[in-house]
């Protein structure tokens, strides 16, 4: 080798696999093989693509590299939910979560290391972000628990650490991989997407025409409240977020889900449903009331149980769909990033 950087094959669509594969010399063919054994059989390895020959699986192995990222910390749960603190080829470490439900089983998939969103209630935004993962590595989230629980995943949620849309082109070819019928072959209505609402990425994910489900993180109906928990609410306010939400359920024809942390003494007073139903009016869009996870260093604690469902109550009086999200995995690390954190904090 000359010193170039190795090529991440689990980074390529099919379609630009099958671009290198021929740029090789090899038939085309080869390219949908090698696609299958990464992302249908999901092998680490290039020795174990044994309908290849020898002479091109070493020369694969000179240029090439598989994401294959390593369980550092595991944690399960009563509930049969597992954390994962997955280690990256460069170090870095990420968290993955496998949630059990009776539909099937789903795996929350972090998309940067990090995030710069700065979300207030959020662990996984306070030591910043450090880089995106590329499309083979949010898809390996995905193989390293369906291999490590020997359970098929049929859904994802892209609500793991980092902002999805912050990582746009990546999240888009790591979708299109995920999808594709060569693969693990999840459908796209089987994904949920969250964003803390960045709106020229909302309207560019619009024009692709997926049939994914939207997750808004909204949090608050006012600009003042919002703002206060999410930073991003200043370059994005809600004069310019909810029209863009609109404008996505009018091209894509998807309805929209708005992820509504309830916080004691912020954000979950009755005058606040009020605003809040007023605000997504018309829209047909669900509301998904989540009581947050205790973070330290925050400033929020959770609303009770009573309250979110008082408010939940006040939101289908006044004709909006509301649901309360299922806790799962409260017995381990649950909020988003933290065992990434404790696992920096006991390492320094």
């Amino acid at each position: 080798m000359d010193g170039k950087a190795k090529i991440c094959l689990s980074d390529l669509t099919l379609e630009r696999l099958t671009a290198y594969i021929v740029g090789l010399g090899q038939p085309k063919f080869r390219a949908r093989q090698i696609f299958k054994w990464l992302h249908q059989k999901l092998v680490t390895d290039f020795s174990q693509m044994t309908d290849q020959p020898r002479a091109f699986l070493e020369a694969l192995q000179a240029q090439c590299t598989i994401a294959a990222p390593t369980i550092r910390r595991r944690q399960q749960s009563r509930d049969g939910t597992v954390k994962y603190l997955l280690q990256l080829a460069d170090g870095n470490c990420i968290e993955t979560v496998l949630m059990r439900y009776k539909y099937g089983n789903t795996v929350c998939v972090s998309t940067q290391v990090g995030c710069a969103m700065g979300c207030r209630f959020c662990a996984s935004t306070q030591a910043g972000r450090v880089r995106d993962l590329t499309p083979g590595e949010i898809a390996a989230e995905i193989y390293a628990a369906q291999k490590d629980s020997g359970e098929r995943v049929s859904h994802i949620v892209l609500m793991g650490i980092g902002e999805p849309l912050h990582n746009f082109d990546n999240v888009m070819d790591f979708l299109e991989i995920i999808s594709c019928p060569e693969g693990l072959n999840i459908g796209m209505r089987n994904i949920s997407l969250s964003t803390c609402g960045l709106v020229p990425k909302i309207d560019a994910l619009a024009q692709k025409h997926l049939q994914l489900t939207l997750s808004v993180s909204l949090h608050a109906p006012d600009n003042a409240t919002r703002s206060g928990m999410m930073p991003v609410n200043d370059a994005y306010p809600l004069e310019e977020l909810i029209p863009a939400c609109r404008r996505y359920q009018k091209e894509t024809g998807r309805r929209i889900s708005f992820e509504y942390s309830m916080v004691r003494g912020v954000n979950d007073s009755s005058a606040m449903a009020q605003k809040l139903a007023h605000l997504i009016e018309g829209m047909g869009a669900h509301v998904n009331l989540i009581p947050i996870n205790p973070v330290d260093g925050s400033p929020y604690s959770a609303t009770d149980e009573a309250n979110v469902r008082r408010f939940q109550h006040e939101l289908e009086r006044l004709g909006v769909n509301a649901t309360v999200r299922r806790r799962l995995g409260t017995d381990i690390s649950a909020a988003c990033g933290q065992l990434r954190r404790e696992d920096a904090q006991a390492a320094t």
